[in-house]
């Protein structure tokens, strides 16, 4: 229910998207119990590989530890508070934790496109530069982007948070199974144009712009590649094609979740829509470790190896 009041005087939030569900709730929440264990051991499984052999120890790798630990990151972010919300009759979710959510959630995606850029550049330099690679590629420098890629993102969304806090609220009712910045500030009686410009800042920064980045360089890379041996082409696909194919799956899901944000989706049936605007939280943090783990041979031999 719509009701007149200002920021200082909501306390919680509706969650609305949630359907009754009877009995079965216990099904889905066993069901998403079990993925989220899933995720977890997956993710750990391959941040552990990787810190424990020294082999494994190169800027590719580190890189993808990264990776692995902002997937852990997301998934914390949305699979607890789903969890509670599937058993509870009235799905609710306080003013603090439903901006604490909004940080994981925003701050998941930023970091999660800034590793993939630093990967393809990282693969740009290897695949283009060989022989200028490790004296591009140092150690500080990996440290670097990696802090960068993670410090970066918490600060835009900090600011995120910040612009939206105090607006005045004439709702406390969100279309969704999670907290989104959006979806508050389509709240708002108040004035959102600095929110609005801010949040299209936002988006081109933490999305668009890695997109072209991301695209630029496998471009350039697909340029060495033809000019280059059999053998060149052979490396390069396999050690990109992972990469590839988490970008893609990865923005499928944040593009989807932006346009049912901004545009009318009703046309869509309610369950697929909620099962798409969770893709990038669910699937995602399973489909990085998955997929990393069997196409990347080094690690692959490595488990393998240790499992025998």
């Amino acid at each position: 229910m719509w009701r007149n009041m200002n920021s200082s005087r909501v306390s919680y939030f509706t969650l609305a998207a949630y359907l009754d569900s009877g009995l079965l709730r216990y099904l889905f929440f066993m069901m998403l119990l079990s993925l989220y264990l899933l995720i977890v051991c997956a993710n750990v499984l391959l941040i552990v590989v990787i810190c424990m052999n020294r082999s494994l120890h190169e800027p590719m790798y580190v890189f993808l530890c990264s990776l692995f630990v902002n997937e852990l990151y997301g998934s914390t972010g949305l699979f607890p508070l789903l969890l509670v919300q599937i058993l509870s009759d009235v799905h609710t979710v306080s003013l603090p934790l439903c901006f604490l959510q909004i940080f994981c959630v925003h701050s998941y995606v930023c970091v999660g496109y800034l590793n993939l850029t630093v990967m393809s550049y990282d693969r740009y330099l290897a695949i283009c530069c060989p022989l200028q690679y490790n004296t591009h590629m140092t150690t500080t420098k990996v440290m670097m982007l990696i802090v960068v890629s993670w410090l970066f993102p918490c600060l835009a969304v900090v600011v995120l948070i910040s612009l939206t806090s105090p607006l005045q609220l004439c709702g406390n009712i969100i279309h969704k199974v999670y907290c989104d910045n959006y979806s508050v500030v389509k709240l708002s009686c108040s004035d959102t144009t600095v929110n609005n410009i801010y949040g299209l800042m936002y988006t081109v920064i933490a999305i668009i712009l890695p997109l072209v980045l991301i695209l630029y360089t496998y471009l350039r890379i697909l340029t060495v590649c033809f000019s280059g041996c059999k053998q060149t082409r052979q490396k390069a696909v396999s050690t990109c094609t992972p990469h590839l194919l988490s970008l893609l799956n990865f923005s499928f899901g944040v593009c989807f979740e932006v346009l049912q944000s901004r545009f009318d989706m009703s046309s869509v049936p309610t369950v697929l829509r909620i099962f798409l605007s969770l893709y990038f939280l669910t699937c995602q943090p399973l489909f990085n470790p998955v997929m990393y783990g069997l196409k990347t041979s080094k690690i692959r031999n490595i488990y393998v190896h240790r499992v025998s």
